[in-house]
């Protein structure tokens, strides 16, 4: 094993020795990284229940398909827009950061699992991106749901950005914690 300059030696194997002394949630953390994919960004309670995922929105009271339940991939609503993509606003232009740093995650996390070798300092940096991203989404969805009026605050509720920043501490916080303390 390589060393590090204070001494202590690297072991970024999963399974290893180093791996071996984490809890469960950090040695399943790649079960939790995936499971992120399914959690939506925001949810929006008012008026028809909205539900804002990485992959576009569902509305479970639209009647457009026999199931009762509408949905609008965001590709659609991309590839849709008569805008260009600069003069979208700002939050709607992090949605495809949110997808993307979420997708990176995922890939580190379950290359990890499968090969025995993950910097898990890129994995929870990069959940700390996607839910920086996905915050971002749901503040500009509040911002144009009105939040700040007497709707109040609990308007669009941001699952996403606190499920993944949950995820990221509880699974690899200690390894978060090393880049800073260092």
């Amino acid at each position: 094993m390589p060393e590090r300059p204070s001494g202590a030696t690297v072991d970024e194997r999963a399974d290893g020795p180093a791996g071996s002394d984490r809890g469960p949630v950090a040695r399943n953390g790649w079960i939790l990284v995936l499971a992120l994919l399914a959690v939506p960004m925001a949810v929006i309670p008012a008026g028809d229940l909205t539900i804002v995922s990485l992959w576009g929105f569902v509305n479970p009271t639209a009647s457009d398909s026999g199931f009762g339940v509408g949905g609008y991939p965001v590709w659609g609503y991309f590839l849709d827009q008569s805008r260009p993509f600069a003069a979208l606003p700002p939050s709607i232009r992090a949605w495809p950061l949110a997808v993307g740093f979420h997708v990176l995650a995922a890939a580190s996390a379950v290359s990890g699992a499968a090969f025995g070798r993950e910097d898990r300092r890129v994995t929870g940096g990069l959940l700390v991106l996607a839910a920086s991203a996905s915050l971002w989404v749901s503040v500009g969805l509040a911002a144009r749901f009105g939040v700040g009026t007497t709707s109040g605050l609990l308007t669009v509720l941001p699952v996403g950005a606190v499920t993944t920043l949950a995820v990221a501490i509880a699974a690899y916080g200690s390894d978060l914690r090393g880049i800073v303390v260092q």
